[in-house]
């Protein structure tokens, strides 16, 4: 299916979606963050490279990935790795104090918690639950080889997409699992209301 078409399905995934952008508009700018570019092609593969290391390391559907992180090219490869592994991804806010990120990886249930240089400073004196791999030391050499294909997942609607923390009422986070099927229905609803270029 083209984007257009899968963005007038009832359902698809965001990882789809990518994929369709970067078969239809290979070289078209997809991230930018404030050292470079990526396009879209680039970005699949970046996706299947991500996807394809965290199952070989054991992380499965439906379980989460830490990142704790300022917005970068690398975040957003996690994040969208994640989700084409069948992963749910879980950005903790870098605001929070080392304890609180702590517990909230602990909480998630993430073998694996990706860090910028910053955050890992921060949490260096922290015990983590989670294996930790930095953005600026690990990430090149944690990635599957080039053009290597993760194994495919059947994605439902229902399967988690990301876990956002909110502190609520009590101080305390906590972590919200928000669906597939709610973050596709957002996307549909803003390109229906003519937001982006499809």
């Amino acid at each position: 299916m083209t984007a257009a078409e899968l963005l007038h399905a009832d359902f698809a995934t965001l990882s789809d979606l990518i994929r369709a952008h970067a078969a239809e508009r290979p070289n078209k700018i997809a991230i930018v963050d404030e050292r470079s570019s990526i396009t879209f092609r680039e970005l699949d593969r970046l996706m299947d490279r991500v996807a394809a290391a965290l199952q070989r390391d054991g992380t499965v559907a439906g379980q989460a990935v830490a990142i704790v992180s300022h917005p970068s090219i690398e975040q957003a490869a996690i994040f969208l790795g994640a989700l084409r592994a069948g992963s749910v991804a879980a950005p903790i806010a870098p605001s929070a104090t080392p304890a609180q990120v702590g517990a909230m990886i602990a909480d998630s249930g993430a073998a694996l918690v990706f860090l910028d240089a910053a955050n890992a400073e921060a949490l260096a004196g922290e015990p983590l639950a989670a294996t930790p791999i930095r953005f600026d030391t690990d990430f090149a050499r944690w990635l599957a080889s080039d053009d290597t294909k993760p194994a495919r997942v059947e994605i439902l609607p229902q399967h988690g997409f990301n876990i956002i923390y909110s502190s609520g009422t009590t101080g305390t986070p906590k972590g919200i699992v928000q669906s597939h099927a709610m973050r596709w229905q957002h996307l549909s609803r803003n390109a229906a209301a003519g937001f982006g270029d499809g």
